[in-house]
């Protein structure tokens, strides 16, 4: 976890980012698409008190891990042009804070911008987007750190869904992209207006090939 533990990140919520590291939170993320490219993306996303914790070791103090205050999402958002900021709240619900967020995109370049800056896990072609989850892992993982992210990500769910003006299917990939068949423990709406796709977080660790998802319509 030190990539995380080490950067400030202005790019709000890189999907990856946050499934990587989602022992934290847990996340729902509904992304909307018009007929001209433009659209919107809602996400309610919980941060448990046990996270801010992780989230403050070597001397990480001055740097929320996630944004959770709304200054923090208008400086994310207005580096990226044809996005903005159509409304915030949040509350605490013990143990957790529960933060939702509206977002409004002009165009799919907004959107890749916005699920990943880097431009290498997130794509967009004329009827198709492709986002990946969690990369694979590779080299062993420390047991004891693999048992610590479950047990913190224990009651988290991250969710995500995809709706057009016409009917959508969704197929469930790894993390190169490539067709899977959907985790034992993932709840899936392949075809629809709404399509949708949900796991526990901690079965996420599980999947050493990645997870990713793939929208069409």
């Amino acid at each position: 976890m030190q990539s995380l533990q080490h950067k400030r990140f202005f790019i709000p919520f890189s999907l990856v980012l946050l499934t990587i590291f989602s022992s934290c939170i847990g996340l729902s993320m509904d992304i909307e698409m018009r007929r001209n490219g433009s659209g919107k993306v809602s996400l309610e996303y919980r941060v448990s008190a046990m996270a801010e914790t992780l989230g403050r070791l070597d001397g990480n103090e001055r740097w929320p891990i996630i944004p959770v205050g709304r200054s923090d999402w208008e400086r994310s958002i207005e580096r990226i042009p044809g996005m903005k900021l159509a409304s915030f709240s949040s509350r605490e619900r013990a143990p957790d804070v529960v933060i939702s967020v509206t977002l409004e995109y002009d165009n799919p370049e907004a959107l890749i911008k916005f699920l990943d800056n880097s431009g290498s896990k997130a794509s967009f072609a004329q009827g198709r987007l492709d986002i990946i989850l969690n990369a694979p892992v590779s080299g062993e993982i420390n047991a004891d750190l693999l048992d610590l992210m479950r047990q913190v990500s224990n009651g988290y769910r991250v969710s995500v869904s995809f709706s057009a003006d016409s009917n959508s299917t969704m197929t469930v990939t790894d993390g190169a992209g490539r067709e899977r068949n959907p985790p034992s423990a993932a709840a899936v709406t392949p075809s629809g207006r709404r399509v949708s796709f949900s796991i526990d977080t901690g079965a996420i660790f599980e999947l050493r090939d990645g997870l990713g998802v793939s929208f069409r319509w």
